[in-house]
């Protein structure tokens, strides 16, 4: 794989993960996170570049895809991954967290796509992946500034793929089931259902810039039920979501174990 690709909120996690994997593919990876230290810790451990970036600033993320154009040549893939996922009952959420959830989450992968397009659009070639979430799509208690986060990526990336489809750049969407990562310390998995590990989701990317697809749901299986689930009346829905621990899965979690993710998603670097 002969790309060129950068990957924002790669210091750890499903970006990390994704780096590694298209490394080992051939591709030139860059990878950027607002963590300075992390960043250049992955970046050593993979032999890539790494470069902070804040992704809320239009300076920052500029700044971030010069430099990665400038380390690694012309880019031929932006992925959004950067992303926080605030827990709890909505009433608790504070004014603050949902801010940097929508800033983060939202405008992040907004500010990044149309950071992209700009270059990309008048060379007329360019794949833009924005890391959603099957949270967008699957709404949940004590989820709800993540779901409403990503149910807005996944319909940014949607509306934004048919603006310029015929433009030749593909934007696509990847859409996650729970993963082991920081994101769901102190949580307990859905009942009968294994997390997907990082790699699981990189693995969906790779495969996804080899033949660019509108969306992707990780697995695969899971996304079929999702949709299927859909038109279910909502009494047996939300049964079957009762049945799955699904109702209390984000309100009774251990806050102890969540203590150092939550400190680093409200810190600005």
């Amino acid at each position: 794989m002969s790309k060129v690709i950068a990957i924002t909120g790669a210091a750890r996690g499903i970006g990390l993960a994704t780096a590694r994997a298209l490394k080992a593919k051939g591709a030139t990876v860059v990878i950027g996170d607002i963590d300075e230290a992390a960043v250049k810790d992955a970046a050593a451990s993979l032999g890539v570049t790494g470069l902070t970036v804040d992704v809320t600033s239009r300076e920052s993320f500029t700044a971030f895809l010069d430099a990665a154009e400038e380390a690694a040549g012309t880019l031929d893939v932006l992925i959004n991954n950067a992303g926080i996922m605030p827990i709890g009952p909505v009433t608790d959420e504070s004014d603050a967290d949902a801010r940097r959830c929508i800033d983060i989450n939202v405008h992040g992968v907004m500010l990044g796509t149309k950071l992209a397009l700009a270059r990309m659009l008048p060379r007329g070639s360019g794949h833009i992946v924005n890391i959603a979430s099957l949270a967008g799509v699957m709404f949940t208690p004590g989820l709800a500034l993540y779901n409403a986060s990503k149910a807005a990526v996944v319909g940014f990336t949607e509306a934004t793929r048919l603006e310029v489809q015929d433009r030749g750049v593909h934007v696509s969407a990847v859409l996650p089931t729970f993963t082991n990562t920081e994101l769901v310390a102190g949580t307990r998995s859905p009942k009968g259902q294994k997390n997907c590990e990082p790699e699981d989701i990189a693995a969906a990317v790779v495969e996804l810039i080899g033949k660019p697809r509108p969306q992707v749901a990780v697995p695969k299986k899971l996304g079929t039920q999702v949709r299927l689930g859909a038109l279910l009346p909502e009494r047996l829905r939300q049964a079957t979501s009762r049945r799955l621990g699904l109702d209390k899965i984000f309100l009774e979690y251990d806050p102890d174990a969540r203590k150092e993710y939550d400190a680093r998603i409200r810190s600005s670097s």
